[in-house]
């Protein structure tokens, strides 16, 4: 019996999908997994005998990876599975920016009195004149399940589109329409681009990319949008660009005192996967994950553990083994279960930065022993028997 923890609310698409073998709990000291959306972890203790934890969601700045990584703890997310219903409030803030719609909407609250609105919109309609999005040239920054998707549209929509992606993955560079441009720098997008959007995640590298610097080089009355994280961009500088004339329409999915209310910004209160459809798929991905994992021992679409695949145990034993990514692991790994005399049949080694996790099928269980002995080992983090 495996017991799960959900410290936000998940959608019961998901979490129906659990068999009879899990059970719900309120008490994470008890829990082998955790579902988890946008509750902050860094602060919290994590047991000793918590697995993993399944994140409904792209990003987990909410949760403490470096942390997890050493326990042995894997942490999943769900790309893509939001992806569509961001990409649909890309293409509506890139409209918004374009066509003045909000600021015809609120002339019409502030005029709903009158008698003769209908004559005086005439009038007052050349106010919130704006422009076409087809023929101008739109860049994406950041070319995943997201960027793709929105690179697709914007081709339907008769734009000229460029990407900026040096690590494009397979999948999504056989997933983007071939008439996208390959930009070879992110300059090139700051200088050929009328609008430009951003879909990179948030690290120390990207942290701030969208500078005072950066806008210095876009073209005069651009439109930036940012549906990604809000510390993507120095949104202080976006201000002063917008008083310059540099800067068109700003629009953000991120609400916060710099922006919100601001002449030229139009914030969205953070709605990018708010869309059942959204959140019924990262529950299900997240739970899939999460049981494939327990039960399995396999790893897929984790941010601080490699990703490891060895289907369904059908020998006598498995056991996976959290380790640091460094020389001789495996060599120590399976003199130990030579010594015992347990021939292993099947084995896979993959590592991500400075971990690694091994996985190994045996023709006799392990006994305790055997994991003492190689949870002792210098070097590793966890030892888990999965069968």
């Amino acid at each position: 019996m495996f017991k799960y923890l959900c410290l936000n609310p998940i959608s019961t698409v998901g979490t129906e999908k659990f068999s009879k073998t899990y059970e719900q709990t309120d008490n994470i000291a008890e829990a082998d997994g955790i579902l988890v959306r946008s509750a902050a972890m860094h602060d919290m203790e994590l047991p000793e005998n918590l697995l993993a934890v399944a994140r409904a969601g792209a990003g987990v700045n909410n949760i403490p990876l470096d942390k997890c990584a050493e326990k042995g703890i894997v942490v999943f997310n769900t790309p893509g599975a939001n992806a569509n219903g961001v990409k649909e409030l890309v293409i509506a803030g890139m409209l918004l920016a374009s066509r003045d719609v909000v600021g015809g909407i609120e002339w019409v609250l502030a005029n709903q009195d009158k008698e003769d609105i209908a004559k005086a919109a005439e009038k007052a309609k050349k106010n919130f004149a704006g422009t076409e999005v087809r023929d101008k040239k739109l860049g994406i920054i950041g070319l995943g399940a997201i960027g793709v998707k929105v690179a697709n549209v914007a081709k339907y929509l008769g734009m000229e589109v460029y990407g900026y992606d040096p690590y494009v993955s397979v999948d999504a560079a056989w997933n983007l329409n071939r008439d996208v441009k390959h930009a070879l720098s992110v300059d090139e997008i700051y200088e050929n681009c009328d609008i430009i959007t951003i879909h990179v995640p948030l690290m120390d590298a990207t942290k701030g990319m969208i500078s005072q610097g950066a806008i210095a080089k876009m073209k005069d009355g651009v439109i930036l949008l940012n549906f990604a994280r809000d510390l993507l961009v120095d949104e202080k500088a976006v201000l002063d660009g917008i008083k310059a004339g540099k800067i068109r329409k700003y629009v953000s999915d991120f609400p916060n005192p710099v922006t919100a209310g601001k002449e030229g910004c139009i914030v969205i209160p953070h709605l990018g996967a708010s869309t059942e459809e959204s959140e019924d798929n990262c529950a299900k991905m997240a739970v899939e994950e999460l049981m494939d994992y327990l039960e399995n021992g396999n790893i897929i679409n984790s941010v601080n553990y490699p990703k490891c695949d060895m289907g369904i145990c059908t020998q006598a034993g498995r056991v996976a083994i959290f380790h640091k990514n460094i020389a001789n692991m495996i060599t120590k790994f399976t003199a130990c279960f030579g010594d015992n005399g347990i021939n292993i049949s099947d084995m896979t080694n993959k590592s991500k930065g400075e971990v690694a996790y091994t996985m190994l099928d045996i023709e006799a269980p392990a006994s305790e022993e055997m994991i003492q002995t190689l949870s002792s080992i210098p070097g590793v983090f966890r030892v888990r028997v999965i069968k």
